[in-house]
């Protein structure tokens, strides 16, 4: 299991649209192969700002799998725009922890 991570960082004031528009594309990833979570939080002293989780089995299940599908194309068009800058994506691997 891999942690799919990006700070997103939302067009000042659009906060509540891309909340929306992120409801929207939720199950567009959620049918993913691969695909075992999502969570996005929001920062408690940034407005504007958010945290973007996604659990997959690995990092091809993102970058090979979803990243390719027609889904994806539809996840762009809901949020891409939001964004101001274009998130980096970062892939994390499993706890250090047992």
């Amino acid at each position: 299991m891999i942690i799919e991570h990006a700070l997103l960082q939302v067009k000042t004031g659009q906060s509540d649209q891309f909340v929306a528009a992120m409801n929207k594309a939720k199950p567009l990833i959620a049918v993913q192969p691969g695909f075992q979570s999502i969570a996005v939080r929001p920062a408690g002293d940034r407005p504007d700002h958010f945290l973007l989780l996604v659990k997959w089995d690995n990092i091809e299940s993102h970058r090979d799998g979803f990243r390719k599908s027609p889904e994806y194309q539809e996840w762009r068009a809901l949020l891409h725009d939001f964004y101001d800058p274009m998130p980096t994506v970062s892939y994390f691997g499993p706890s250090i922890f047992s």
